[in-house]
């Protein structure tokens, strides 16, 4: 027996249908809507435009293409918009306390927005880092029909007739410091590494959630890379907001797409591309929201099992747009495919398996971005989860762009960002040390800044390749060195990070899945016991992030609120 059509106004009826209903109608057509429009379904396009960085710049512009896809498909639309927060403008200041934070904040105001005004279906237009997970996070509780667009990636900028990203900026910080470099110079990269709108260029944070969440299937196959100034974009928009009223029709939920199998996609598409040790926390996060389980030592298993094939920043020589002249992430999972690794049968918003449309990859004679299986930049993943007495619980250290595995140095501490910064450009890091940032936990920080100053620093000083950082904070998807973060339980919940000091040795042995200090268990504990976190330069901390703080959980189960 056939199934009913599933009913396109199977929630805004309740909204705008019957007499009493006229005030709500009344109030919808003082701003535009007809009775015609009202007895549409409602769509809700949500994004995050905002006029404070590049990434998400180009949303409202996307918002207004997707509009024009599902009025032609037969729905109205209704736009929203909501916050974003830079990861890169705010970097190395207090104002990166928000960051993590804004992904629940976005989250929370998009579930709100559509839970309220009874939208049937969802689009989400997502840009910088936190927007992306977000979106989804916001997809996973509503469970209604809906799918997200990536607004795309920024396109390289030329210096000294050389493609540059944000990255190149980030570390000539650190060049400029030992005076590898001079004023000129580092404003001339300024002035030419960031040339329009749209996400960093690299397999930082955007580009890999934007591909994990295209594996995944809650984007629609071969969207994510079109570059966010590319004219294709605008048309993938108009096909987006088609293709929402087809998964409306189909009655097609997000908890029908994130599956474990999809989930597991989605983890070997971050491992095989090198990309950022944040897709651990997001995808923790997403498996969190639709109730399935995941847990962080399964990313490991995944990435020791995935070669690492793409070669892209921050370890790598290409960036997002050259993967997108590759094949984009088709071509992936086409790789994937190969492997054996990817789960076929799971289910698309497009109505199709991942499996057809890895099938359908079109790869680009001679490219060299993606790898094939003989010659792997690397025989495992980018990332792999350690244990030990410095993280019980727990972190993830990025494989990505070095060879190292195995390291062994005195401590170095550090209370916070700040102090670590100026120690590094102050010469004071040595070839050898372990930089322990700790107090940079979800409660700690509080909010879990990212290290990229630091890390970038530590780079353009020349030291990547003989100094180890661990922290209970995070890093950039734009870092690259032997960093160990998300370092669990933090410190200021009686991790052992707060046991450390300057001058233990510590080892980390990623063969052993290993990270420890040379302190008995005793010593551990009564130093952690004496470890009172140092009150920060700058005391004042937003109400909205202490809000987080009381609410947030472990990073090791995604750092979501409760």
């Amino acid at each position: 027996m056939s199934q009913p059509p599933f009913d396109l106004k199977h929630r805004s009826r309740a909204l705008t249908e019957g007499p009493g209903r006229a005030a709500a109608r009344s109030y919808l057509h003082g701003i535009g809507y007809t009775p015609e429009d009202l007895a549409r379904p409602i769509v809700g396009v949500a994004h995050s435009w905002i006029e404070t960085m590049p990434c998400n710049f180009n949303n409202r512009v996307l918002a207004a293409r997707v509009k024009e896809g599902i009025r032609a498909a037969g729905g109205t639309p209704m736009e929203l918009n909501t916050i974003a927060i830079s990861d890169g403008i705010t970097m190395g200041t207090s104002g990166m306390r928000a960051s993590l934070v804004s992904r629940e904040l976005i989250a929370d105001s998009i579930e709100l927005v559509a839970s309220a005004h009874l939208f049937d279906a969802l689009v989400t237009i997502s840009g910088c880092d936190k927007t992306i997970p977000g979106t989804v996070m916001a997809m996973a509780r509503l469970d209604i029909p809906s799918l997200m667009l990536y607004g795309g990636s920024i396109k390289p900028g030329r210096y000294r007739d050389e493609d540059v990203t944000i990255l190149q900026v980030f570390e000539a910080v650190g060049a400029h410091a030992v005076g590898k470099i001079g004023d000129e110079e580092l404003a001339a990269l300024e002035q030419a590494a960031s040339p329009g709108a749209g996400a960093c260029g690299g397999q930082f944070t955007a580009n890999t959630m934007a591909m994990a969440f295209e594996v995944l299937g809650v984007s629609p196959a071969g969207s994510a890379m079109v570059p966010a100034e590319d004219g294709q974009k605008r048309e993938v928009a108009i096909e987006v907001g088609k293709l929402v009223m087809d998964v409306l029709a189909r009655g097609q939920r997000p908890s029908d797409i994130i599956t474990k199998d999809a989930l597991e996609n989605a983890i070997a598409a971050v491992a095989m591309s090198g990309g950022s040790t944040n897709a651990v926390l997001h995808l923790l996060a997403v498996a969190r929201e639709i109730g399935v389980p995941l847990s962080i030592d399964e990313f490991d298993r995944i990435s020791e099992r995935t070669p690492l094939l793409c070669d892209l920043a921050p370890g790598g020589r290409y960036n997002a747009t050259d993967l997108y002249a590759a094949g984009g992430v088709p071509l992936v999972l086409k790789r994937l495919h190969e492997t054996g690794m990817l789960h076929e049968d799971a289910i698309t918003v497009t109505g199709r398996t991942i499996g057809e449309h890895a099938a359908e990859a079109r790869e680009t004679p001679g490219q060299r971005v993606v790898r094939s299986l003989e010659e792997p930049l690397k025989r495992t993943g980018g990332f792999a989860i350690l244990h030990g007495n410095v993280s019980p619980d727990g972190c993830v250290v990025k494989l990505a762009g070095h060879e190292r595995r195995f390291h062994v140095g005195p401590a170095r501490v550090f209370d916070g960002e700040e102090a670590a910064m100026a120690a590094v450009l102050a010469h004071e890091v040595q070839a050898n040390d372990v930089v322990v940032i700790r107090n940079e936990g979800p409660v700690g920080g509080p909010g879990m800044r990212e290290m990229l100053a630091v890390t970038a620093a530590i780079q353009g000083e020349g030291l990547g390749e003989s100094v180890a950082l661990l922290t209970d904070g995070r890093f950039s998807g734009a870092t690259h060195g032997f960093m160990a973060g998300h370092v669990t339980p933090e410190a200021v919940r009686g991790g052992p990070i707060g046991a450390l000091r300057d001058g233990d040795e510590i080892t980390i042995d990623v063969d052993g899945r290993r990270i420890d200090v040379n302190l008995s268990d005793e010593e551990i504990a009564s130093r952690v016991r004496d470890y009172v976190p140092l009150a920060r330069a700058d005391e004042h901390v937003d109400v909205a992030i202490q809000k987080y703080a009381k609410l947030v959980g472990s990073a090791a189960e995604g750092a979501v609120t409760l």
